[in-house]
């Protein structure tokens, strides 16, 4: 199921910004691609002791200890047992550090032109907002765009 898609391209295109959108219950979210270096399959995650709830441990890709953080927990929603659409999104930022991110499902990656995009409410009250990058409107679904810097490092 791994799926490479080359971390350190841009996710801005002539028509708009490349975003891989995914499930997580009900409600879609997406990440620039420039951060997805691939998707994988959930594997046999490492527990280490006395971190953060949201982290569930870390795995080894190709030799590089990754840790993996659960979308569903970082948000406060009740986590659900791993099925065979359960995967980790990995993620790649500039300094070429990784994370990996469960989601629910992966959908698809579609090219969101400027015009669909508005700013994310203000989020001083609403936890899981604080998240989000923008709201995105294609083919009259509402879908959120996810703060990947944010999600990692707050």
């Amino acid at each position: 199921m791994a799926e490479n898609t080359g971390g350190s391209r841009s996710a801005y295109t002539a028509d708009g910004i490349e975003i891989l959108f995914f499930n997580i219950g009900e409600s879609i979210y997406g990440i620039e691609i420039k951060y997805v270096n691939e998707i994988i399959s959930v594997e046999q995650i490492t527990v280490v002791p006395k971190i953060p709830d949201y982290i569930k441990g870390v795995i080894n890709i190709r030799g590089k200890v990754v840790p993996i953080i659960s979308v569903r927990n970082r948000f406060g929603i009740e986590e659900i047992p791993y099925d065979d659409r359960t995967c980790i999104i990995v993620l790649e930022f500039e300094d070429g550090d990784q994370v990996g991110i469960i989601v629910d499902r992966v959908q698809e990656v579609l090219i969101a032109k400027p015009s669909d995009i508005s700013k994310a409410p203000d989020s001083k009250n609403v936890n899981a907002n604080r998240y989000i990058k923008s709201i995105i409107e294609i083919g009259g679904e509402i879908k959120l765009l996810l703060d990947c810097d944010k999600l990692i490092t707050d």
